[in-house]
């Protein structure tokens, strides 16, 4: 039987499917290398890199917070395109952070903790999830439940754990 090494598999996943820019830490990346905290922030506390968690379930889409309209769970601050996203999001904030922390769904599914592209956000059975980058994200639309699944099973291993 063939046996996979899923740490080794999912870093050469994250390494093919990314630009070489994005291998260079830039004071853009969101997570925190080393942080053991269970959310994906920056290091001024900001998850999702500042993008709206309600819009993904009212719009479809990706959309920008404004930093004038924010609240904090969890630890970490979330900006809304809107007051009405924000008023939405204080009504059941569980319901609208998204699935793992805010790091990769497939990352996860492979037992890692990685920092993920909020533009690569996608709601399915009314939960959020992200991926590394739009490469990784098509490996999740290849085995969406399967990968969900995996990651669930492997998320309380990881969310103590290091970056």
């Amino acid at each position: 039987m063939l046996r996979i090494d899923h740490r080794r598999l999912a870093a050469a996943l994250l390494i093919l499917g990314a630009p070489a820019a994005a291998l260079i830490p830039t004071a853009t990346q969101a997570v925190v290398p080393g942080s053991t905290g269970s959310v994906n922030v920056d290091q001024a506390g900001l998850a999702l890199r500042g993008f709206d968690p309600v819009a993904y379930f009212e719009t479809g889409k990706p959309t920008k917070g404004a930093e004038a309209i924010s609240t904090t769970f969890n630890g970490a601050r979330y900006l809304f395109a809107n007051e009405a996203h924000r008023k939405t999001f204080l009504a059941n904030p569980a319901k609208y952070v998204p699935q793992f922390g805010g790091f990769c769904a497939v990352g996860t599914s492979y037992g890692e903790k990685v920092d993920a592209d909020p533009e690569t956000g996608r709601v399915v059975d009314g939960k959020l999830y992200v991926n590394y980058n739009p490469k990784v994200g098509a490996i999740f639309d290849k085995d969406t439940a399967g990968t969900i699944a995996r990651a669930e099973q492997n998320w309380p291993k990881l969310v103590d754990k290091a970056q």
